[in-house]
């Protein structure tokens, strides 16, 4: 009787899992990257300066992009991978576009957009300051004057303004071929009295991106303090209050992470300070970083160093970024507890990628490697299938004897384990092995933008997406689209075909009930995976068809299972 009441509990959390199951994973496991991707779009620990505070850009209306960007001087930045303009008026970095990533795979879509002015849809911008007492500090109406036409890795640039009263300011901007930004700040003093001077920036954001924070993904505040990358921090957390989060921190960085996309401030590995995550009026986000205040005598002058990232999180360059001191900067993407290993499955995917050209059959090609390493383990398993199989008559004699007698029947099972050398678990150590590999990919998939927009063959333009192909709609052809638990594509049916084919090979279970269930698990599985990125049905696909070849090839070298399959 017990064990038919766990068949029936085990239906109705099938039925559970298969009807739940879309309404669950949108929140824990979020579905795979929308075709179309879009960006969402600043005041400092210790500064009471209004160019720094989230609020004083709060806008009630919005306005064209276009027309505010021609209402400011400003200068052009260029290079391989970022375009753009600084505005002088306040010093802003707002204008930023990412010319090597578009929005969709659409052939006429424009570029990625990352930073936009204040007053703009989604405006997201950065900017640098200083805080000082009994100083006439730049604020964020201050009009610049620049030297030099334009902002390239071979031409810096310096903005300059004079308060009138003695102190010069100075901001010499630098850029390198990929996404880090320096900003030299220097204030010199040549009125008649010793002034402090305290350097900060900040980021600044009026929207929040339409990825979702879950517990697989991170994404919002973000930053490293004290060599320890912090996640607790999200926009929630800000909105509930309280509406200022403080970190005191020797070199790391704070910023914004999207799912593909960073924002961060950088200050030196050595310096100590002070950073926060603040929340202003309306929707307004703020990361800023100040640091130490320096008393300038009169005719001294001082200068220092912040770096701004601002591009997208391509795992080599942030490497290449941490080994020249950003520390645990590849932390901006979340890999999360299976960090040590989806690395490595990140790495070898990626190679393959570039060596073939295609990251479909990167895909097949990873999930041969992994069969092939696994293939001791089957072996073992397989070997495990036979000599249960070969005991089963004998258990089910232990069962008809003791069937009123629970504890008696599993210590005679037991007994017999060992006599007959089995262990009824070994079977299932492939299943184990297969989940961090999985959840590896899956996470590999969803989160390094290596894989984003890359296409396989015919239908499938964008492996990190869902199947477009939906069964329901015929194929596009029926103008709706399914709701996500019924968008089952041709990926998602060739899948639980290929499950079911595998169960099949697979001897039969001696319950009917235990059979039935497994059963349906395939279709089961098959509703599961639809939402998913083709890629992860594409390496499940293949690991179901190598698994079946494995399996025929194993057969021909255990009579007893052979036999069993047969039946």
């Amino acid at each position: 009787m017990d064990d038919k009441k766990n068949i029936i509990l085990a239906v109705l959390l099938t039925a559970a899992i298969l009807f739940g199951w879309p309404y669950v994973s949108t929140y824990f496991f979020p579905a795979a990257n929308p075709p179309a991707t879009k960006i969402e779009g600043g005041k400092t620990t210790a500064v009471a300066n209004p160019a720094a505070d989230p609020a004083a850009d709060s806008v009630t209306a919005i306005r064209d992009r276009a027309l505010v960007l021609k209402e400011s001087p400003r200068i052009p930045i260029r290079t391989p991978k970022l375009d753009g303009s600084i505005n002088l008026k306040g010093a802003r970095i707002d204008d930023i576009v990412l010319p090597t990533y578009s929005e969709t795979i659409a052939k006429d879509s424009p570029a990625v957009r990352l930073y936009s002015p204040a007053g703009t849809q989604d405006a997201y911008f950065a900017g640098f300051g200083w805080q000082g007492e009994g100083l006439k500090t730049p604020n964020k109406d201050t009009v610049w004057t620049a030297q030099g036409g334009e902002l390239t890795p071979t031409s810096p640039v310096t903005l300059s303004w004079n308060n009138g009263a003695g102190q010069t300011f100075e901001i010499r901007l630098s850029v390198d071929e990929n996404y880090m930004i320096s900003a030299a700040q220097k204030v010199s003093n040549s009125g008649a009295g010793a002034v402090g001077v305290k350097p900060y920036g900040y980021i600044s954001r009026s929207s929040i991106p339409k990825d979702p924070d879950t517990w697989t993904i991170h994404i919002g505040p973000m930053g490293v303090f004290n060599n320890a990358a912090n996640y607790d921090v999200n926009y929630k957390d800000l909105d509930e209050g309280p509406s200022t989060r403080d970190f005191q921190s020797k070199g790391g960085w704070i910023g914004f992470t999207d799912k593909y996309w960073l924002s961060a401030l950088v200050p030196g590995k050595d310096a100590d300070v002070a950073a926060q995550f603040r929340k202003g009026a309306g929707i307004q986000y703020q990361a800023d970083v100040a640091l130490d205040s320096t008393m300038l005598a009169p005719g001294k002058a001082v200068t220092q160093t912040l770096r701004l990232f601002v591009g997208a999180k391509e795992v080599k360059t942030l490497q290449a970024y941490e080994r020249d001191g950003v520390k645990l900067f590849d932390r901006a993407i979340d890999w999360g507890w299976f960090y040590w290993f989806e690395q490595p499955i990140f790495a070898l995917l990626h190679w393959l990628f570039e060596t073939l050209g295609n990251f479909g059959v990167a895909i097949i090609c990873l999930t041969f490697v992994v069969r092939g390493l696994m293939f001791p383990v089957a072996q073992r398993q397989f070997a495990s299938m036979a000599a249960m199989r070969a005991v089963q008559p004998k258990m089910k004699a232990l069962q008809e004897k003791y069937k009123d007698d629970k504890p008696k029947l599993q210590q005679e099972m037991m007994a017999l384990y060992k006599t007959e050398k089995v262990n009824p678990l070994a079977g299932c150590l492939p299943i184990f092995i297969q989940i961090p590999i999985f959840f590896a990919l899956y996470k590999v998939l969803m989160l390094t933008i290596e894989m984003r927009h890359q296409p396989f063959v015919l239908w499938i333009k964008d492996l990190s997406a869902p199947d477009p192909l939906h069964i329901l709609n015929l194929f596009g052809l029926l103008p709706f689209t399914p709701p996500s638990f019924l968008a089952i594509g041709v990926l998602a049916v060739l899948l639980g075909i290929s499950m079911w084919l595998q169960f099949k090979l697979n001897p039969a279970q001696m319950d009917p009930m235990q059979q039935q269930i497994f059963s349906i698990m395939p279709w089961m599985m098959m509703f599961i995976m639809a939402p998913f990125a083709a890629g992860l049905l594409v390496y499940w696909i293949t690991n179901n068809c190598l698994s079946m070849a494995q399996q025929w090839w194993l057969y021909r070298k255990h009579p007893v299972l052979n036999a069993a399959v047969a039946k």
